[in-house]
């Protein structure tokens, strides 16, 4: 992946080893896709989860200590507590899907139902991939890591511009961006 490596032992220079800190455990992914699926109050992540009361606790503790979920008061009775998801909560979207297609795709049998989709056409979402920063898509052949110094400055010594970024909502023509590649 370039002409360097990662310092695998330096845990505080990468983000993974930060977001495992924070998300590696099976109940955290857990309350979250409740969380996604619409769940806010504790005795709901309990019933649906089917997740002991002790550990339910610990974990939704750590995900408001860590800002993926925010306390509110519930509008409707100020004692009960709902469970809400922040910004950062949300950005964790994206890697929650391709978790799920990743299992969906090698683990055994699995037939999802109900099926992931689009909400304007109701058709199932395409294979999560990695773009560039103007909406290419990248295989494992594609990625390199170089030092912040040197970033934009192609193999040919070359500097690059950043592309337009994609917004939400935004349209790439997946087949000319494989051609490409």
């Amino acid at each position: 992946m370039g002409d360097i490596r990662e310092p695998l032992r330096e845990l505080t220079e990468c983000g993974l080893p930060q977001a495992l800190e924070v998300m590696g455990e099976r109940w955290s992914f857990m309350i979250l896709r409740a969380s996604f699926n619409g769940l806010h109050h504790f005795e709901e992540f309990l019933s649906e989860l089917g997740i002991a009361r002790n550990i339910l606790s610990n974990r939704l503790a750590k995900l408001v200590e860590h800002g993926i979920l925010r306390r509110d008061p519930c509008p409707d009775d100020r004692r009960k507590i709902e469970y809400r998801l922040t910004e950062k909560g949300f950005d964790l979207l994206p890697a929650m899907v391709a978790l799920r297609q990743w299992g969906q795709k090698y683990g055994h049998e699995v037939t999802e139902n109900p099926v992931l989709v689009d909400e304007r056409d109701r058709l199932p979402i395409g294979p999560t991939s990695i773009l560039s920063h103007d909406g290419r898509i990248l295989g494992p052949a594609d990625l390199h890591l170089v030092d912040r110094a040197n970033l934009g400055i192609r193999a040919d010594g070359t500097k690059a511009s950043a592309g337009e970024a994609l917004e939400n909502g935004s349209v790439v023509d997946l087949a000319s961006k494989r051609s490409a590649a």
